[in-house]
């Protein structure tokens, strides 16, 4: 691979070839943003090497910023302190701030100042030469990995020794049980007592902690500046890593991909519970297990029968892990490849990985791991005075809201209040006072949250009618009030329900006795709860299952487990959400839902700890919502945001956006809600449609506003004769609504146009019927044959009669402030998430240098000045507006003749 490097005033960025002048422009820009600890927005079209310039530009900053750095402990080192105190080291500032900026405070005598500063800078001298030991043996451990394949045919030998003794250790374990005579108490079944809650204790009445794991321990190394990479998919984080690989950074920089246990757990009997949440509780009661027979090991009070039942993971081996965390860091993997080494080693990738994040330069992960506050703490993710790129960020104050927002149902309620009062009363004598405390305060809870509803917990709930149906929302101390539940902490409830791991009692309790029981004695007050859990099953008839998307198929789980995020959400504050309570006729569909109308509560903390972030995507206009929503309420200053847009590297006449104000007949193109589904309207649609597929080759796509509106017009067309008409030209698809089926309809449109450039006769290609917002509106490449024409009908509003919406309106009207000149927040609000969605769609089209389309906007409003101005710019500067039919069908005949002539 060829290694150019291009000059930009002063800096160097290596790049695999040579940059287009807009990758320049990007990366430049970029550094900058890096350097000056700014809030950057990039906007950067798919095709113009966007993941590639933010690689180079950020590693190149990291680079020089690493040089800076040892450049300057070098020179601490060799002259010691500094013996000038008005010029203190620049690492001592940037280390200490808080320190730099206090020096010498109005009436303290200068020798007290000196003292201090003189301590200070001796700290500082200490600390970086402990620095330098430990990046001195970090580079020698993963020196020797990269040339010496010994240590890993050692480490391997070491793991099947231990293999071997732990078997050997187990089948020793089973033969002293199988020869004890002694008895459960309570006379619990094989299996049951880890089902029973141990001994709880608050954080304010522990003292000290149990035992400090030695993983705690290691996460106390000293994290190196680093980059934090997060993007919204698995898929996506492979591709950036692919990318880095190939760049000139790929072999030197040291990478982490971060993961959820679902993702990264290579023990199969716990990836087999299928739920992320079940994954998590049964990975972190196995490494509790495991802490605690070592505690008892220690202690010389050995429980061989509690600790045969309670399985350690097998993977979870500190010093195996230490070697697979080394493994990480001496050469760039995804998280294939991450999976791949863990289970080589027998050692588990989501802790190795974790444990690799102190030394790591950059850090690859999904938004969710970043984003939210109690992950990142779990995960060892320090965000102080380091950088953070967000990319694919154009859904990012959506992503925000739903992270942070939770919802349960009336079923799931009476569902967990009946598991927990079987479970109580199964258990009860063993349990301590304070669980007994507890879990009566969330049986409280459960029974008022179902009465707020009109319920009541002690009926089936799929067969009881509410006395009245509507949706109603609440301020969350209205709520709490309402509900009688505010005289309860709920800081202390959540609290215990995640120490304490109620919600995974549950679910083994659940297993145990939900199926079917068999005729014990000692059990008979569970058969009504069988009963009960069976009554709650949707779909419980002769009839075969109707099919389920694989991405919306879901593993069972505990409903305490979705009731836990709906009380962590109303922790927060009163003023930056609301509760929704929606009732239906039967109290089973009826729910409760946390709405978070501040997204920026949350985004805080991110931009006050790093020292700079970056905002980037393809498609990101209109950028408002940003600045407004998400950084202004965050508390960021204008002056530190800085928006960068480039423009696309095709030609400028490769594209042709146009907006039809009128239809053929000379009627206004106006798709509103109200006049969309008159069958003129839709007439007129099909007819512009059929006149394009004359004049348009190889593939189109039409996007309609909803699912629903859709099918209305499919049907239309199919009833009138014009889909018939369609056919003649372009063979039709439609987006299927099962996501399994994506791939099919893709695959089949694509060879469908293939056929027909071949055949060169009447039908010309295919016409794909699409959804905006849909599957195919976002993360699908409809380059070259596949798209040569986008057509959008109408604009894609969202229902403005949502509560949801409705209050998110009233929210930003109340909080931000109204522009002269300018819609109100609220209106702004609903303009934005419309052009987000179109600018998504029909950026489908273009997506490399030579590719060429022509993009159709069907409704006059798009000509409106404001509603243009939120085209991304590389379109907005091309589009051309048309009052008639005519003039528009002979440019889009034009185009596409001499840009296929010349293809």
């Amino acid at each position: 691979m060829a290694d150019r490097t291009q000059k930009i005033p002063g800096v160097q960025f290596p790049f695999p070839f040579t940059p287009y002048s807009i990758q320049k422009d990007f990366m430049a820009e970029l550094y900058q943003v890096l350097e000056a600890g700014k809030i950057g927005i990039f906007e950067s079209p798919t095709g113009t090497g966007k993941s590639l310039s933010l690689i180079c530009g950020a590693l190149s900053w990291l680079r020089d910023f690493e040089q800076k750095k040892r450049q300057e402990e070098a020179r601490l080192l060799e002259t010691g302190p500094s013996r000038d105190e008005k010029d203190p080291s620049p690492l001592l500032s940037a280390s200490c701030p808080e320190t730099a900026a206090a020096q010498g405070p109005a009436g303290e005598p200068d020798w007290v100042t000196q003292f201090v500063q003189k301590k200070e800078e001796r700290d500082l001298v200490d600390r970086l030469k402990e620095e330098q030991i430990r990046r001195r043996k970090r580079e020698e451990r993963l020196q020797r990995i990269h040339h010496n394949s010994q240590l890993k045919s050692a480490a391997k030998r070491l793991r099947q020794e231990e293999e071997e003794t732990e078997n050997l250790l187990r089948l020793s374990r089973e033969m002293l049980a199988a020869g004890t005579g002694a008895e459960q108490p309570e006379q619990l079944e094989s299996g049951e007592e880890e089902l029973v809650l141990a001994e709880y204790e608050s954080d304010e009445e522990r003292k000290t902690a149990r035992g400090v794991d030695e993983d705690e321990d290691d996460l106390e190394e000293e994290h190196v500046t680093k980059i934090y990479y997060c993007s919204r998919t698995h898929s996506q984080l492979s591709q950036f890593v692919h990318e880095v690989q190939k760049s000139p950074f790929g072999k030197d920089i040291r990478l982490v991909s971060l993961g959820s246990r679902q993702n990264l757990c290579i023990n199969e009997d716990v990836k087999s519970l299928g739920s992320a949440q079940l994954i998590n509780d049964r990975c972190m009661d196995m490494q509790r297990s495991k802490h605690e027979k070592r505690n008892e090991a220690e202690e010389e009070k050995p429980k061989r029968r509690r600790q045969e039942k309670r399985a350690s993971c097998p993977f979870y081996n500190h010093e195996q892990m230490h070697l697979l965390r080394d493994e990480i860091l001496a050469e760039v993997k995804d998280i294939e490849q991450l999976v791949a080494v863990g289970k080589e080693a027998r050692a588990c990738p989501y802790y190795g990985s974790r444990f690799a994040i102190p030394a790591a330069q950059l850090v690859v992960l999904p938004y969710q791991m970043l984003l939210h506050a109690a992950t990142r703490q779990a995960a060892g993710i320090r965000l102080q005075g380091q950088v953070v790129i967000i990319d694919e960020a154009h859904n990012l104050i959506d992503t925000i809201t739903a992270i942070h927002s939770a919802e349960v149902s009336g079923s799931q309620l009476c569902q967990a209040h009946s598991q927990l009062l079987q479970y109580m009363e199964r258990y009860g004598k063993r349990l301590k006072a304070k669980n007994l405390m507890y879990i009566k305060q969330i049986l409280y809870v459960l029974e008022k949250f179902v009465a707020v509803l009109g319920g009541n917990i002690k009926e089936n709930p799929s067969t009881q009618s509410l006395p009245q149906t509507g949706t109603e929302l609440k301020t969350i101390n209205d709520f709490l009030f309402q509900s009688q539940i505010d005289n309860i902490n709920l800081f202390k409830v959540q609290r215990y329900c995640e120490k304490s791991m109620i919600s995974r009692k549950l679910f083994g309790f659940t297993e145990r006795y939900g199926s079917v029981l068999s005729s014990s004695r000692e059990r008979p007050r569970l058969a009504g709860f069988q009963q009960f859990l069976q009554s709650l099953q949707p779909g419980v008839t002769e009839a075969p299952a109707a099919p389920v998307d694989e991405g919306q198929a879901r593993a069972p789980t505990s409903p305490l487990m979705h009731i836990e995020g709906f009380l962590a959400a109303l922790t927060t504050a009163n003023q930056d959400g609301r509760v929704i309570l929606s009732r239906q006729d039967n109290l089973s569909q009826s729910s409760l839902k946390f709405l978070l109308l501040n997204p920026a509560v949350h985004f805080a903390q991110v931009v006050k700890e790093c020292r700079a972030v970056v905002i980037a995507g393809g498609t990101l206009q209109p950028v408002s919502d940003f600045r407004e929503q998400l950084l202004a309420c965050a508390g960021v200053e204008a002056e530190r945001v800085v928006e960068f847009s480039c423009g696309h590297v095709i030609p400028p006449d490769n594209i042709l956006p146009i907006v039809l104000c009128n239809s053929i007949s000379g009627q206004p193109l106006e798709f509103t809600f109200q006049r969309r589904e008159l069958p003129q309207m839709m007439d007129e649609a099909g007819h512009i449609l059929c006149n394009l597929c004359k004049v348009v080759p190889g593939g189109m796509v039409c996007f309609f506003p909803s699912y629903e509106y859709q099918r209305r017009v499919h049907a239309h067309w199919e009833k009138s004769g014009l889909l018939g008409r369609l056919a003649t030209r372009k063979k039709i698809f439609q987006e299927p609504k099962s996501a399994n089926q994506v791939e099919q309809v893709l695959t089949e449109y694509s060879k469908c146009i293939e056929r027909c450039d071949q055949a060169k006769g009447r039908v010309t290609g295919a016409l794909l019927f699409s959804v905006v917002g849909g599957k195919m509106s976002e993360g699908i490449n409809f380059s070259d044959n596949l798209g040569r024409c986008v057509v959008m009908v109408g604009m894609p509003y969202p229902n403005v009669r949502s509560p949801e919406l409705q209050e998110k309106m009233a929210y930003l009207d109340q909080t931000l402030p109204r522009r002269p000149g300018k819609a109100p927040p609220g209106r702004a609000l609903v303009e934005n998430l419309c052009m987000k969605a179109v600018n998504q769609s029909i950026g489908r089209a273009i997506r490399h240098q030579r590719d060429f389309a022509s993009i159709v906007l069907l409704d006059q409003r798009y000509a409106q000045r404001p509603v243009l101005a939120k085209l991304p710019a590389w379109i907005r500067d091309r589009v051309e507006v048309t009052a008639s039919f005519g003039p528009a069908v002979a440019m889009l005949r034009k185009f596409h003749r001499e840009k296929s002539a010349s293809s």
